[in-house]
Formats: C-alpha cells, structure tokens, sequence
C-alpha cells in the first residue's frame, strides 16, 4: 500500500512562505502607510502657505492705506514690510514658520493701532482690508491646526512599536509641530502717546 502525502498546507515550507509573505506585507502596509501619513503633511504644508501668501500679499495693501494716518507707527509698518519680504525670499518650513510668528505679532499690533484710531475706522477701504487680513488670520489658525493634526498623526506611527522599528530601517523620522511664538499667550501692548 503506496503511503498517503501528507496534505501541502500541513509542510514546514508551506508555513515558512506564509510567515514571510505576512511579514511582506506588513512592511510594505506600513511603508505606504508612512509615504502617504507624510505626503499628507505636505499637502497640509501647501495649505497653510497659500493662507500665509494670501496674508502676505494683503499686507502691502493695509500698509500703505495705514501710512498716512500713521507717521509714528512707521517702526512697525517697516517691520511688517520687512518680515514679509524675509517670508517670501525663505523656503525653508522652519524660517517660514518662525517669521510667520515674528508676522503674527506685529500683525497683531497693527490690528490694536488700527482699533486705537477713530480716522483710521472710518476709512471704509481699510476697513475691508482688515477684516479680509482678520478672516485670513482665522483661516491660518485653521490650516495650522490641520497640519499639527497630520503632524500628530505621522508621529505617533514613527514612535509606536513595531512600526517604529520600520521607521527608523526607512529613514522615517518625527516631523516638527507648528508651535506659537514664545510671547504669543499676551495681548501687544501699543503705546499710542507720542
């Protein structure tokens, strides 16, 4: 009597394909994971630039409506004209991020100057200009959070077991927060006595 073959999926090889095969495609699940988690974090980056140049090119419009009512502000329109010329010869994400920061601030003080100035309020064509600078202000908070959300995300995948084991074999590494200015928790303060 011929001796019965035992059945293909009871061989050790059989076994050793499937451990590989399953390994496989973890590695390659979590490599695509990790290509599209920073895509991600770069589309959300374009997002928060085209609200940071959409702001950027109101910023003249505001400025030189704001001259002539403003002759002892003129330090902090030149600062603004300044950080926006840095912003927009920069393209480095870091530099970007730190000057929108310093740009925040000033902003901010500019808007307080605006609000202090009874002749500046009437002016019915700064006064659209302001409120389309306050609602890309809010846009950029927004576009800011998204990124941070992506940002979280990603990060989270590059520090957790085991997928932190295939981040560091790809050269995945944690990406930066975008995180406030030192400072930006307090109100500017506007000395408006000359």
């Amino acid at each position: 009597m011929a001796k019965k073959e035992k059945p293909f999926y009871s061989k050790p090889w059989f076994w050793a394909i499937v451990i590989v095969a399953v390994i496989a495609l973890w590695i390659v699940g979590s490599y695509n994971s990790f290509v599209s988690m920073n895509q991600a974090i770069d589309g959300q980056w374009a997002q928060v630039e085209t609200q940071y140049q959409r702001r950027i090119d109101l910023i003249p419009n505001v400025v030189n409506s704001v001259k002539g009512y403003m002759q002892f502000e003129k330090s902090l329109l030149e600062e603004i004209t300044t950080l926006r010329s840095q912003w927009m010869a920069t393209s480095d994400v870091d530099n970007k991020v730190n000057i929108g920061n310093e740009l925040d601030s000033a902003l901010g003080r500019l808007i307080v100057v605006y609000e202090n100035y009874p002749q500046l309020t009437s002016d019915t064509s700064l006064l659209q200009l302001i409120d389309e600078l306050e609602g890309t202000e809010n846009r950029i908070a927004v576009e800011r959070m998204r990124f941070n959300e992506n940002v979280r995300k990603y990060n989270t995948a590059v520090l957790m077991f085991p997928s932190n084991v295939l981040a560091n074999m790809f050269g995945f590494s944690q990406r930066p927060y975008f995180e406030s200015q030192e400072g930006a928790d307090t109100a500017p303060v506007v000395d408006l006595t000359v």
